[in-house]
């Protein structure tokens, strides 16, 4: 990317949502094994800056281990499983600690939320995990994402905290990750080693040249690497979301991209909501399906979501979170979409007002039955087949 300032419309300045991923390299001081705060207080400002232009913010934050190790006196070089963990539980609380204090002294409320990624690909604990961050966006907080690695096993061996940002983008359907690195982006070969490597600012499509020149991690503290960012890329790019790599060690980081900072980035074909109906329409197999009257399907054309009321019959057998068929009055498929009750829970409010949802089951649940941005209306024979849908506003 050229060194000039960005303009009003690139993905940072007009992206409602924002996921910023920071590593343990930037975190924490090589040398020391101290949390380098100097340098955390200006990516705080930066974050702070994007909430006062409207924009929420989510910090996707590495670290743990790191900080921990230091505490518990553990040698340098590559820890045992159960020293990682440990670290992990010790540094835990020294990261949120900081996090706390630097934000909430200007005024922001901060919410740890530790996830895996088994996390964000069960269906049940994605929904879960999902609807947590939006209930904390909606009320202002500012959420910080931790691996929990101190039972995340896998994610602890690969370093997988890249595609965990990655899976958190995808599940707050962000409109831009930030992966800030100690790498200021993609190049054709390892700059490293080759002098001729030549440096990739904009990437519109993920071919297999583009994954090979990913290379392995440079820093003694991360446990990254550039393949773990291309991973994070396809499942950001795929739900929608712009993707940038940038080197994160200056100060005020987030800043420095807006102005013009080398920086690759990976560019979607659609956006967040289109690229997420997309997926429902074509990729998933229906669980089972919901037969409604015309008053629900007059509804659906209009925009709105299917609540309960306008529900008259339930086939097969689903789960929350599994995407269903709607079916009109005549029979035909009229939409489909993610369904937030079970198949027998959706049978005791079927044609029942949302009101009595808390009385007919016991708990507070959603008030639709499938909300307006799970469900896409189904176009003729193509859309069931080829995936083509009409987006619900």
């Amino acid at each position: 990317m050229s060194a000039q300032r960005f303009s009003d419309t690139s993905p940072l300045a007009t992206a409602r949502r924002i996921v910023v991923k920071v590593g343990s390299a930037l975190l924490v001081d090589q040398d020391t094994g101290r949390l380098n705060r100097p340098w955390l207080e200006t990516l705080v400002a930066d974050l702070l800056r994007l909430r006062e232009r409207q924009q929420q913010v989510i910090l996707v934050s590495s670290g743990a281990i790191a900080l921990g190790r230091r505490q518990l006196k553990l040698a340098k070089g590559p820890l045992r499983l159960e020293e990682s963990q440990a670290a992990a539980a010790v540094g835990q609380i020294r990261l949120a600690h900081a996090y706390k204090e630097l934000l909430e002294a200007k005024g922001v409320t901060v919410a740890q939320v530790l996830l895996t990624l088994e996390d964000s690909e069960q269906r049940r604990r994605y929904l879960n995990a999902r609807a947590t961050l939006e209930a904390l966006l909606e009320l202002g907080a500012l959420p910080v994402i931790n691996e929990n690695d101190t039972v995340a096993t896998a994610e602890i061996r690969y370093g997988d905290n890249d595609r965990l940002a990655a899976r958190v983008a995808q599940m707050a359907s962000a409109d831009c990750l930030l992966l800030l690195s100690d790498v200021d982006g993609l190049y054709t070969a390892d700059p490293n080693t080759n002098p001729g490597a030549q440096f990739i600012d904009r990437v519109m499509h993920i071919t297999p040249e583009i994954e090979a020149m990913a290379g392995r991690t440079v820093s003694d503290v991360g446990s990254g690497g550039m393949t773990t960012k291309i991973m994070a890329a396809k499942i950001a790019v795929a739900a929608g979301c712009h993707m940038c790599i940038s080197a994160g060690h200056h100060e005020h980081p987030v800043r420095r991209i807006e102005e013009g900072a080398r920086a690759t980035w990976f560019v979607p074909t659609a956006t967040p909501v289109a690229a997420r109906k997309q997926w429902i329409a074509g990729t998933l197999r229906p669980a089972g399906a919901l037969c409604i009257d015309e008053g629900a399907l007059k509804a659906l054309h209009s925009g709105k979501s299917l609540l309960p009321a306008g529900i008259v019959e339930t086939r097969g057998k689903f789960e929350r979170g599994d995407t269903v068929s709607v079916l009109a009055p005549d029979g035909t498929e009229v939409a489909r979409g993610i369904v937030a009750y079970s198949d027998a829970d959706a049978a005791r409010i079927m044609g029942r007002k949302s009101s009595e949802i808390e009385a007919l089951l016991g708990f507070r649940g959603r008030a639709e039955m499938i909300h307006r941005d799970d469900l896409v209306i189904m176009r003729g024979p193509a859309a069931r087949v080829a995936g083509a849908a009409e987006v619900v506003r």
